[in-house]
Protein backbone atom coordinates (compact mmCIF):
# COMPACT_ATOMS: atom_id res chain seq x y z
CA UNK A 1 0.00 0.00 0.00
CA UNK A 2 1.49 3.40 -0.93
CA UNK A 3 2.17 5.83 1.87
CA UNK A 4 -0.63 8.33 2.31
CA UNK A 5 1.53 10.88 4.04
CA UNK A 6 4.11 11.74 1.43
CA UNK A 7 7.26 13.70 2.30
CA UNK A 8 5.67 16.78 0.70
CA UNK A 9 2.44 16.46 2.67
CA UNK A 10 4.38 15.80 5.86
CA UNK A 11 6.54 18.89 5.30
CA UNK A 12 3.37 20.94 4.85
CA UNK A 13 1.85 19.53 8.07
CA UNK A 14 5.07 20.19 9.98
CA UNK A 15 5.02 23.79 8.76
CA UNK A 16 1.36 24.26 9.74
CA UNK A 17 2.04 22.84 13.20
CA UNK A 18 5.21 24.96 13.54
CA UNK A 19 7.22 21.92 14.60
CA UNK A 20 10.98 21.84 14.74
CA UNK A 21 12.08 18.29 13.91
CA UNK A 22 15.43 16.78 13.16
CA UNK A 23 15.55 14.70 9.96
CA UNK A 24 15.52 11.51 12.06
CA UNK A 25 12.53 12.70 14.10
CA UNK A 26 10.68 13.68 10.93
CA UNK A 27 11.33 10.32 9.27
CA UNK A 28 10.22 8.45 12.40
CA UNK A 29 7.06 10.51 12.85
CA UNK A 30 6.04 10.24 9.18
CA UNK A 31 6.61 6.48 9.24
CA UNK A 32 4.54 6.08 12.44
CA UNK A 33 1.69 8.21 11.10
CA UNK A 34 1.56 6.07 7.95
CA UNK A 35 1.52 2.91 10.09
CA UNK A 36 -1.41 4.28 12.09
CA UNK A 37 -3.30 5.08 8.90
CA UNK A 38 -2.63 1.54 7.66
CA UNK A 39 -4.11 0.16 10.90
CA UNK A 40 -7.17 2.41 10.54
CA UNK A 41 -7.73 1.23 6.97
CA UNK A 42 -7.42 -2.38 8.10
CA UNK A 43 -10.11 -1.76 10.73
CA UNK A 44 -12.32 -0.09 8.12
CA UNK A 45 -12.19 -3.25 6.00
CA UNK A 46 -13.37 -5.42 8.91
CA UNK A 47 -16.88 -6.69 8.26
CA UNK A 48 -19.31 -5.91 11.06
CA UNK A 49 -22.68 -7.67 11.07
CA UNK A 50 -25.56 -5.20 10.78
CA UNK A 51 -27.17 -6.55 13.97
CA UNK A 52 -24.11 -5.71 16.10
CA UNK A 53 -25.26 -3.41 18.90
CA UNK A 54 -23.58 -0.04 19.29
CA UNK A 55 -21.21 0.04 22.23
CA UNK A 56 -19.33 2.75 24.04
CA UNK A 57 -17.18 0.39 26.10
CA UNK A 58 -15.45 -2.83 25.09
CA UNK A 59 -16.36 -4.59 28.34
CA UNK A 60 -19.94 -5.10 29.52
CA UNK A 61 -20.58 -2.80 32.46
CA UNK A 62 -24.05 -3.60 33.83
CA UNK A 63 -25.87 -1.00 35.89
CA UNK A 64 -25.85 -3.20 39.02
CA UNK A 65 -22.02 -3.27 39.01
CA UNK A 66 -21.57 0.43 38.31
CA UNK A 67 -20.57 2.86 41.01
CA UNK A 68 -23.39 5.29 41.76
CA UNK A 69 -23.12 8.74 40.26
CA UNK A 70 -22.06 11.44 42.67
CA UNK A 71 -24.17 14.52 43.24
CA UNK A 72 -23.34 17.27 40.79
CA UNK A 73 -22.81 19.94 43.43
CA UNK A 74 -20.39 22.86 43.23
CA UNK A 75 -17.41 22.68 45.55
CA UNK A 76 -15.60 26.02 45.84
CA UNK A 77 -11.81 25.87 45.95
CA UNK A 78 -10.81 26.34 49.62
CA UNK A 79 -7.80 28.62 48.95
CA UNK A 80 -9.25 30.85 46.24
CA UNK A 81 -7.37 33.98 47.32
CA UNK A 82 -4.00 32.19 47.36
CA UNK A 83 -4.70 30.92 43.88
CA UNK A 84 -5.72 34.34 42.54
CA UNK A 85 -2.56 35.94 43.98
CA UNK A 86 -0.60 33.96 41.37
CA UNK A 87 -2.41 35.68 38.50
CA UNK A 88 -0.68 38.70 36.93
CA UNK A 89 -3.89 40.75 37.21
CA UNK A 90 -7.33 40.27 38.75
CA UNK A 91 -10.42 42.46 38.91
CA UNK A 92 -12.27 43.46 42.10
CA UNK A 93 -14.77 40.62 41.65
CA UNK A 94 -12.01 38.00 41.71
CA UNK A 95 -11.76 37.21 38.00
CA UNK A 96 -8.42 36.83 36.21
CA UNK A 97 -7.86 39.66 33.72
CA UNK A 98 -6.44 38.53 30.38
CA UNK A 99 -5.27 40.64 27.44
CA UNK A 100 -7.84 41.45 24.81
CA UNK A 101 -7.46 39.17 21.79
CA UNK A 102 -8.01 41.07 18.55
CA UNK A 103 -10.19 39.21 16.08
CA UNK A 104 -11.53 39.60 12.62
CA UNK A 105 -15.02 38.87 11.45
CA UNK A 106 -14.94 36.13 8.86
CA UNK A 107 -17.29 36.51 5.95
Amino acid sequence: MPEEITPELFAHLVELAALELTPDEAAYLRRELNRQLDAIHLLERTAIPPDTPITSHGVPYPRERRAPLRDDAPRPFPRRDALLQQAPETDPEGYVVVPDIPHETLS
